[in-house]
């Protein structure tokens, strides 16, 4: 009876294993198969290769690094808005030289099953996928192993939520820890994102010194110097770039880091990092003087902001710190004729709270008077906070008179920060005042809060560690470096500076300057300039520095031909629009040849020309003032550029964003009739050397410059200069597609360790296969190479069609060995239940 029962069991196991339907083969980020039309259907679906992308509703994604182990858990919500059910394969591309140690993945809540594939074993994927659809955004992640699953149908209008998190270990290299979280995959979604958020928690037991990304506007939260806490989200947004994060250790009091590209015979470039402890053991005493506007104009809201704004400055004064207060309007009224101890305070708040709106405004009397307060102590640092909401109306007014007479007043320790409130400010003068007196300047335009923009300026300079900093280099010629001067470095804050050089190699670095007159003196041994390779967004972010100087220089000391020179070739290089090339959205063809350009420096030159006679106050000034500062003091290369800020359809099913002109690492690409063009292209020097899309010779080429992959995924048509040859990739040739092989072989590629890459956690991705363990947690499991070849032979390339007899036969072929396997176990299994029944008889 036991035997039977036994027969019977095993019998439902290999039917219900035989109902099962076999997993489509499908690739992709989400790279949906071709759509399933459920009867009655009232819209054709489209051909295989036009079948939407699904829409990316959500995505959320949280990262915490402890002791360099990164663990990120990523939350995303899929959309079906297309009217047939969906399915495909979801593709994770995980970062360059991950060393991925674990990774688990569910799908509405229940855990799945997954492949990890090494780089090699991804790149025939991605070359499939690239054939079958000729799409080539995936061309961007050749090089990148990749994580892959199934993905069972979804419904119209139904939504899946699928959760993914790996943990990896980040490597140290002269102490600068890099993260990436691949977030340029949300290009493939049908409609902008309604919601991305990318949240990073950092510990460390090292002191941790500057934190920035270079690819996003972060919010950086420091408790203390052992953690620090990252954010950045934004709503209806296609993201185009992958979030990427640096954070430097350090036990020195104060850290410099140091990241460098170069590429092949043209300029290097750099950025340092540099920054100081959060929490300091010596607090350095300073005076603070807050110089207010309180003329007629400043009457109502404005004024009751600025009086806010200076009590918070005084209740946020150091221990030991000094202060005074001096309101201007005709006349000039002063809390006191010397800066005054904590002590003070509350009296000094009575006097702010007091102050009234009347009469005209004199600036110049009013900055002379507050810098007369000072003693003569120049070794203390001289903090002024200078309020102001409209141009000098009384005693001296000529803005070239106000500066001669304050820089002949201010001793070295004095640094100025202009605020200018509302658009009727004098522009040249605020911003030539920050400039002499090595301060920054800040415009509160109509609708913003003085408070808020005074509090949170004050948080930032509260706590000086050096002021008067001078940068050497030894070993590397270093060149043209921003910002310049150096400004002053406090407490919390970081100083980022970008330049350039023309040979690379190893240096020492050296930083100068001073505390309360005391000579600091920090050495930094054992850096290297990149000969070749690197960090390719350094170039654009030194452009788009230093265009904002020059853009500066020509709206404080008037226009110059050289200059900009100088602005329409970089922006033409690296793809950054200003004032003088906006044609690069609008008619960017002239920008592709000398002749062209020639025209367009002469048509900048005179706007600028033209432009140098207009006011320096009014909302265009202060307009023209901020988006130029902005610039200069660049943390991040200036944004691509687009025609619309919305989002419209693409020809492959995903959005994309209206622009004619894009960039990609190094490199800027405008669009020419149809096809994406390298700006470094000249037509009238160099011919192209034609690649038809998805060809043998195409992936041939990528498979000989990697590099060159992430250029060729802006589009089917694209031409690009790779080692001073230029390629033009031409339309695919379908009939020659449905007869080449499907994938690329990989060439042998030997095995390597970094010095600076763990071991461990690197060879746990070498071909393996994520499972679920007992204990909920993923492990990893070989993967036969062989399989990864059967899966690129069984995919069909562009062009091909697979019959239904066929399929059906293959079906049936695959059945018929599982029902053979079934037939075999169960003549062992019964011949062994037999062979006890013997026994016990």
């Amino acid at each position: 009876m036991k035997t039977k029962i036994c027969f019977l069991s095993i019998l439902f196991i290999l039917t219900t294993l035989l109902a099962l339907p076999l997993p489509a083969l499908a690739d992709g980020i989400i790279i949906p198969e071709p759509p399933i039309c459920r009867p009655p259907c009232p819209v054709p679906p489209p051909p295989p290769r036009e079948t939407p992308y699904l829409t990316v509703q959500n995505h959320r994604v949280s990262v915490s690094i402890d002791h360099q182990a990164a663990t990120t858990r990523v939350d995303q919500v899929f959309r079906n808005d297309s009217h047939w059910a969906l399915e495909g394969t979801y593709i994770f591309p995980l970062p360059e030289d991950a060393a991925i140690s674990e990774f688990s993945m569910w799908i509405d809540g229940e855990k799945v099953e997954g492949q990890l594939y090494t780089k090699e074993e991804a790149r025939r994927i991605y070359d499939d996928i690239v054939r079958r659809r000729l799409d080539p955004a995936l061309l961007e992640y050749i090089g990148r192993d990749l994580f892959q699953a199934s993905i069972f149908p979804i419904e119209p209008g139904d939504t899946r939520r699928i959760i993914i998190e790996y943990t990896e270990l980040l490597a140290v290299d002269n102490g600068l820890v890099k993260y990436v979280y691949p977030l340029s995959t949300e290009k493939f979604s049908a409609k902008p994102l309604e919601d991305v958020s990318v949240s990073v928690d950092i510990k460390s037991d090292q002191p941790i010194k500057a934190v920035y990304s270079p690819s996003h506007p972060v919010s950086v939260d420091r408790p203390g110097d052992y953690s620090a806490l990252v954010g950045w989200e934004d709503r209806n947004a296609l993201p185009t770039t992958d979030f990427a994060l640096y954070y430097s250790l350090s036990p020195e009091d104060l850290g410099l880091s140091l990241l460098s590209y170069k590429n092949n015979d043209e300029d290097g470039f750099f950025t340092m990092l540099i920054a100081p402890s959060i929490e300091t053991d010596e607090v350095i005493e300073k005076d603070v003087i807050l110089i207010l506007d309180t003329s007629g104009s400043m009457e109502g809201e404005k004024l009751a902001q600025a009086q806010d704004a200076l009590t918070f400055v005084l209740d946020h004064l150091n221990p030991g710190d000094r202060f005074n207060v001096t309101a201007f309007s005709a006349g000039v009224r002063s809390f006191s004729n010397r800066p005054e101890p904590l002590s003070a305070v509350p009296e000094a708040k009575r006097f702010v709270e007091n102050l009234r709106a009347e009469g005209s405004t004199d600036i110049n009397r009013a900055l002379l008077e507050a810098i007369a307060s000072l003693d003569d102590d120049t070794t203390r640092p001289a903090i002024l906070i200078f309020l102001t909401d409209g141009l000098p109306t009384s005693g001296v007014t000529e803005p070239d008179l106000i500066l001669n007479s304050v820089d002949r007043a201010a001793p070295g320790n004095v640094r100025i920060f202009p605020f200018g409130v509302g658009d009727d400010v004098d522009t040249f003068l605020l911003d030539s005042l920050a400039r002499e007196l090595r301060g920054t300047s800040a415009y509160v335009r109509p609708g913003e809060r003085v408070d808020e923009a005074v509090s949170g300026f004050y948080a930032k300079v509260s706590t000086p560690v050096l002021a008067d900093i001078e940068l050497s280099v030894d070993g590397v010629r270093i060149e043209e470096s921003y910002p310049c001067p150096l400004p002053d470095l406090f407490a919390g804050t970081q100083l980022i500076v970008a330049g350039r050089y023309p040979q690379g190699g190893p240096a020492s670095i050296t930083l100068e300057g001073t505390i309360n007159g005391r000579p600091q003196r920090f050495e930094y041994e054992d850096l290297t300039f990149a000969r070749d390779g690197g960090q390719d967004f350094i170039p654009r972010l030194w452009a788009t520095r230093k265009i904002g100087y020059l853009l500066n220089q020509i709206r404080l000391h008037g226009e110059s031909k050289e200059a900009i020179d100088q602005i329409v070739k970089l922006s033409i290089r690296y793809g950054i629009i200003t004032p003088y090339t906006s044609f690069l959205v609008e008619e960017p063809e002239g920008a592709l040849t000398q002749r062209g350009r020639d025209e367009i420096i002469e048509m900048a030159a005179e706007e600028a020309e033209a432009e140098a006679l207009a006011p320096s106050s009014g909302a265009a000034a202060v307009q023209k003032a901020v988006e130029s500062m902005a610039l200069e003091s660049a943390d991040m290369a200036a944004p691509m550029p687009t025609r619309a800020a919305s989002a419209v359809s693409g020809d492959e099913g995903r959005a994309v964003a209206a622009s004619t002109v894009a960039t990609v690492g190094d490199k800027a690409f405008i669009l020419r009739d149809g096809v994406w063009t390298d700006t470094t292209f000249d037509p009238d020097k160099m011919t192209t050397t034609p690649l038809p899309f998805a060809s043998q010779q195409f992936m041939d080429l990528l498979a000989a410059h990697p590099e060159a992959a992430k250029y060729f995924a802006l589009g089917e048509r694209v031409i690009v200069v790779v080692d001073g040859r230029a390629y033009e990739t031409t339309e695919a040739d379908l009939e020659a597609l449905a007869v080449e092989p499907a994938s690329v072989e990989p060439a042998a590629v030997e095995p390597t360790i970094s010095d600076t890459q763990p071991t461990p956690a690197a060879s746990a991705t070498e071909g393996a296969q994520v499972v679920p363990t007992e204990e909920g947690v993923s492990s990893a499991q070989a993967v036969d190479p062989a399989a990864s070849d059967d899966l690129a032979k069984a995919t069909p390339v562009a062009g091909e069609s697979v019959s239904p007899d066929a399929a059906s036969a293959d079906t049936a072929k695959s059945n018929t060995w599982l029902l053979l396997g079934g037939i075999v176990v169960l003549a062992l299994l019964m011949g062994g239940a037999g062979w006890l029944v013997m026994r016990r008889s």
